[in-house]
C-alpha cells in the first residue's frame, strides 16, 4: 500500500484537501508569532485577520524546520505497516528541513531495511506545490504507481508558474530576496518587484514596477496570455489578507479568459511570514518557468 504525504507549505486548505481525500495526509510545519509556536493545519485554526493584524502592529513572525524526530513520527507508523511512503514536498531550496528528513530516513532504514520511500521535490512552494499535490493525489486514486505518478509530475513541474507581488519590501529584504539598498529605494519610489518561480526552484525578482496596481496588472496579463486549460489545474489566486485585490484580479482574468477555472486561496501563516500582508500571488500551469537570475 502507498502512504501519501504532502506538507502544509503547499498551502492547500481543508476544503480542497477533502475534495481529493487527503485531509489527513499533511505534514504540518511550524511558525511562531507573539512568543507562541503554532503548526499549520490546512487553515483550520488560522485567523488571518489576527495574524496579519499582529504583523501590522510590528510583531515579527518566524518559521522553523521540522527536526528528524518529527519526520520520523510521521513516517515510522507507515513503515511499521509495511507501506511504501510517497511524499510530494515543497522545494528543497526553501528550507533546511529536508536534511533533517534525510537523517530520519537513514535512521529508519536501520530498523526497516526494506522500507520504500520516495520524496518528489516540486521545486516550488505554496500552491505551486499544491497544484502538483492534487495531481499526485488524483493519479494515486486511479491506481497509478509511485513511479508512474513521478513521471506525470515531471512533465508538469517545469510549467507550474508562480508570480507574486509583495506589498511591503521589508519582508523580501529580511528573507534575503532583496538587498537592503533595493528595498529602501523601492520603498521611496513605490517600486513593486514582480517575483517569479524559476526552473531552479527559487523565487526571484524579475521586474520592478512603479505602483502596486501596475504590478498586479503585469502578473494578471501574464496569466491571461500564458495559462493553459486543464480541468484539474485551475488558476489559483493567493492573497495575504488582501481579498479586494484578489477579487478584482479574478474579474480581470475572467473577462479575458472565461475558459479557465479560478480558485481563491488564502496565503497561510508560514508563507505569509516571508511575503507579508497585502501580498498577491498567481499560481497556474503555463509556459516554462524562467531561468534563475542568480549564479549557483
Amino acid at each position: 500500500m502507498i502512504s501519501f504525504f504532502y506538507d502544509t507549505d503547499s498551502e492547500l486548505n481543508l476544503a480542497l484537501a477533502k475534495e481529493y481525500g487527503i485531509e489527513n495526509n499533511a505534514i504540518r510545519f511550524p511558525y511562531s508569532i507573539c512568543n507562541e509556536t503554532f503548526y499549520a493545519d490546512l487553515g483550520q485554526t488560522f485567523d488571518k485577520t489576527w495574524f496579519y493584524g499582529k504583523i501590522n502592529e510590528g510583531n515579527v513572525p518566524t518559521t522553523s524546520a521540522l527536526n528528524s524526530e518529527e519526520f520520523r513520527e510521521y513516517f515510522e507508523p507507515e513503515f511499521e505497516k509495511g507501506n511504501e511512503v510517497f511524499y510530494v514536498s515543497f522545494g528543497t531550496k526553501f528550507s533546511a528541513a529536508f536534511s533533517m528528513m534525510d537523517q530520519a530516513i537513514e535512521d529508519l532504514k536501520k530498523k526497516y531495511p526494506k522500507l520504500k520511500f520516495t520524496r518528489y521535490d516540486t521545486k516550488a512552494i505554496s500552491m505551486g506545490t499544491g497544484l502538483l499535490v492534487i495531481t499526485a493525489a488524483k493519479a494515486l486514486s486511479e491506481g497509478k504507481t509511485v513511479n508512474e505518478v513521478c513521471k506525470i509530475l515531471d512533465k508538469l513541474t517545469p510549467f507550474i508558474n508562480i508570480s507574486l507581488v509583495v506589498d511591503d519590501l521589508s519582508f523580501l529584504k529580511r528573507g534575503g530576496r532583496l538587498s537592503a539598498g533595493k528595498a529602501f529605494l523601492g520603498g521611496i519610489l513605490q517600486l513593486k518587484p514582480v517575483i517569479k518561480l524559476t526552473k531552479a526552484g527559487t523565487l526571484e525578482p524579475f521586474q520592478s514596477i512603479s505602483g502596486k496596481n501596475k504590478a498586479l496588472k503585469t502578473i494578471v496579463q501574464d496569466a491571461i496570455e500564458n495559462a493553459k486549460i486543464n480541468s484539474e489545474l485551475p488558476v489559483i489566486i493567493m492573497n495575504a489578507n488582501s481579498l479586494d485585490d484578489a477579487l478584482h484580479i479574478e474579474t480581470m482574468i475572467k473577462h479575458s479568459r472565461p475558459d479557465v477555472k479560478i480558485i481563491q486561496m488564502d496565503v497561510g501563516p508560514v508563507i505569509g511570514t516571508h511575503c507579508g500582508p497585502g501580498s498577491i500571488g498567481l499560481c497556474f500551469l503555463g509556459n516554462e518557468r524562467p531561468e534563475s537570475n542568480k549564479s549557483e
